[in-house]
């Protein structure tokens, strides 16, 4: 490594300055504006998983689609997202995030467009695909740039804010999704959900140069078994996540848990043995044999399960039982958007003080407001306290907010610059799988209960459920790393 990693210099005290070579992240560092700009880029791309969500029955009517159609243009995005995000990172590493990062805004921005055009619904779904794959080429490189290019406090306030953004994009999706298809801006209705992007793509392409060009000192060699091994498990496990509910969860589909697990395994195997031969595997077991990183995962898992469930278990009850339109429901998660926006402010700070127990401290307060939800929906139902229920969305945003920013850094602390494409495309994928997972599991239990017992028990139900994953991370954060 050299100093352009941002790693200290092997040279001795007396050498030589070294002449300019190329770019020099750690000197340059990551300026306000330039945050901006990579944290535009993630938010298009989070914000556009759920805010299509309240613009299907629109999409239904104009372009004439069936069920499993719309369910394409749901779950198509996270699909190509998903499995491209490992890969995104590691194109980074090897030809500059920056670059990666610009060629994926330009192409996420021209999918948009292309959506926001669609004249039939086939084409909407192969726009979708061709999003997701876009989005998987610019997110992972948000991350490796932060990982690369800033340290110390600078760091955990930028990795804060990529965690705000996160959690607010997917509320934010579904509010600003309901306000575009009820105001039906220049009569184009759910087309207006795409077209948003073009002009704040367009905005943040024009200011790409100013974020700071960082890549892998080492050119990473391509790894093609490792690929299509990594490629044969993920689509295995998006299948049986993404089909299940929609083909009532037939046997023969839970034998892809098989396939998964035996390419998994053979995945591994694969990686190790390329890596002690010294080439450049697609996932590296040095780097996720690192502690935080490993003990990050197992928390971050359960957490972000548990949020993906929450969100939509929460559409299915407000928009399902109440009857609020796309719009009133996304404003419902007002205290959570505000309550974690303005803890993350501070996160830093109180992390500086509390170590890795602000993890259990976040965890703690999520429990608290799962609790409390459950409560005031069993003894005021049909119509609880909104006051109540308001409060226990807000607990739930400021424990979230205590919670993942922090793991976010306990996961990539460790991770060498050269790899901080490898390491941020693992963690968005642990991320977006569990999220997804989550919200195919608590979807599932929340209808299974509902047609077996009423939709109050329900719901009950679901919120113990998310207790127990608020329990699970309480737990794996008594065994995290201090983060300090």
């Amino acid at each position: 490594m050299t100093k352009r990693e941002g790693l200290p210099s092997l040279q001795g005290p007396n050498a030589a300055p070294e002449p300019p070579a190329g770019p020099r992240p750690a000197a340059a560092g990551l300026s306000g504006i330039a945050l901006v700009v990579v944290l535009t880029g993630y938010a298009l791309s989070i914000v556009d998983a759920s805010i299509v969500n309240v613009a299907l029955n629109s999409i239904s009517d104009d372009l004439h689609g069936g069920p499993a159609a719309l369910e394409l243009v749901v779950s198509g995005y996270g699909l190509t997202y998903a499995l491209g995000l490992v890969l995104g990172g590691r194109l980074g590493d090897a030809f500059g995030r920056q670059r990666l990062y610009a060629y994926g805004l330009a192409a996420f921005t021209l999918t948009s467009a292309l959506c926001g055009l669609a004249p039939t619904i086939e084409f909407l779904v192969a726009g979708r695909l061709l999003q997701g794959a876009a989005a998987a080429m610019l997110v992972p490189q948000v991350l490796a740039t932060i990982q690369a290019a800033t340290e110390g406090q600078a760091r955990a306030r930028a990795i804060g804010m990529y965690g705000a953004t996160a959690a607010l994009g997917m509320v934010i999706g579904q509010i600003l999704g309901g306000l575009l298809v009820s105001l039906d801006i220049g009569g184009i209705g759910w087309r207006a959900v795409f077209a948003i992007n073009v002009p704040i793509g367009v905005a943040a392409l024009l200011a790409v140069r100013r974020v700071p060009a960082t890549k892998a000192e080492a050119k990473p060699s391509f790894d093609p078994k490792g690929t299509a091994l990594f490629g044969l498990t993920m689509v295995c496990v998006l299948a049986l996540v993404v089909a299940g509910p929609e083909l009532g969860w037939p046997p023969w589909l839970w034998s892809l848990l098989v396939v998964a697990a035996a390419g998994a395994l053979a995945l591994a195997r694969v990686e190790r043995g390329l890596e002690e031969r010294g080439g450049s595997p697609l996932l590296s077991p040095s780097v996720l044999s690192h502690q935080g990183m490993r003990r990050g995962l197992a928390a971050m898992v359960p957490f972000s399960a548990g949020f993906g469930a929450f969100l939509f278990v929460y559409a299915l009850v407000a928009q399902g039982h109440f009857g609020l339109d796309g719009l009133e429901s996304g404003g419902g998660l007002a205290p959570f958007a505000v309550a974690f926006f303005a803890v993350t402010l501070f996160t830093p700070r109180i992390a500086a003080a509390l170590g890795a127990r602000i993890v259990t401290l976040g965890a703690f307060v999520q429990g608290m407001g799962l609790l409390l939800l459950a409560l005031v929906i069993r003894l005021g139902w049909p119509h609880p306290s909104l006051t109540l229920v308001l409060v226990g969305i807000g607990l739930y945003g400021v424990g979230a907010a205590l919670t993942g920013p922090t793991l976010f850094r306990m996961i990539l602390a460790d991770v060498p610059p050269a790899q901080a494409g490898m390491g941020s495309g693992v963690l968005v994928t642990s991320q977006q799988m569990a999220t997804a997972l989550g919200a195919t599991v608590g979807g599932t239990v929340y209808l299974s209960l509902a047609d077996w017992q009423s939709t109050v028990s329900a719901a009950v139900g679901v919120l113990a459920l998310l207790a127990c994953c608020s329990v699970t991370v309480l737990v794996i954060s008594l065994k995290l790393p201090d983060p300090r």
